[in-house]
């Protein structure tokens, strides 16, 4: 028997409008399929065209097959996009459970480290923030933490992010209680990070878009680094300042050596 036999559109509507003010919003295929890859307890998920997903899972994705086919209900779309106004292309949604904020700052400050933890100081862009998450997930840092009033479970972040909050650890902290280990600040006053060897238990830290690194967090660092950068270039995106410092620490690592 499938989820559609066993619960009802009516019943999955109902889950979901008691769910929804308290769960995180996965917003299509994707994000749902990472989600579910790294256990995320998914109570309800409802699409507009249950054998369309189940196709698009036998070819991209079998080894969430089985779990989609639990879970996903059929609901008209019209009714869905009451509850999704902005719904994913692939007109699939779901709610999942919000890792507790005890359990992350275990994970965040257990020492020693396999794995850097990448700080945002005060970011302003929801979408470049999902995407650093979604980063930080492929390169298996040990999570991401961001200061300032952004949160980094806001649904647009986790839009960006593609469901991979659930593959690391994810906070909004102060600056005070960051998690332990060395802080490289980047800077572009500091030293060339071709230079330099990233430890495992680095904390990485990167300015907002807007004004940089906060007077707080320059203080607390370690160590200023910067970017290699052609002269009269100002600054790169913030996603892609992270990927090149997880890039430039993954280097330094025997291939294939998981975190």
């Amino acid at each position: 028997m499938n989820r559609t036999d066993a619960v009802g559109p009516d019943a999955a509507v109902r889950a979901w409008r008691a769910l929804a003010d308290t769960s995180v919003l996965l917003d299509g295929f994707h994000a749902i399929k990472h989600a579910l890859r790294f256990d995320a307890r998914v109570p309800v998920a409802l699409t507009g065209d249950r054998a369309e997903v189940l196709a698009l899972a036998d070819e991209l994705a079998p080894d969430v097959r089985d779990a989609l086919d639990a879970l996903l209900v059929e609901v008209p779309e019209e009714r869905l996009r009451a509850l999704v106004p902005r719904l994913h292309p692939t007109a699939t949604a779901a709610l999942a459970v919000r890792p507790s904020r005890a359990a992350n700052l275990d994970a965040l400050g257990r020492m020693p480290r396999t794995a850097p933890v990448v700080v945002l100081d005060d970011p302003r862009n929801l979408g470049n923030a999902g995407a650093v998450i979604r980063l930080a997930a492929g390169f298996g840092a040990t999570g991401v933490v961001t200061t300032g009033t952004l949160d980094p479970w806001h649904p647009t972040v986790v839009r960006g992010g593609a469901g991979l909050h659930f593959a690391t650890a994810v906070e909004r902290m102060d600056i005070a209680g960051l998690p332990p280990g060395p802080v490289f600040a980047l800077d572009a006053e500091g030293d060339d990070i071709r230079g330099l060897k990233l430890p495992d238990d680095a904390v990485l830290a990167f300015g907002s878009e807007r004004s940089g690194l906060s007077a707080e967090l320059r203080e607390r660092a370690d160590h200023l680094v910067s970017l290699p950068m052609r002269p009269q270039v100002s600054s790169y995106n913030l996603a892609t300042s992270v990927g090149m410092a997880l890039f430039h620490w993954s280097a330094g690592r025997p291939p294939g050596l998981e975190t």
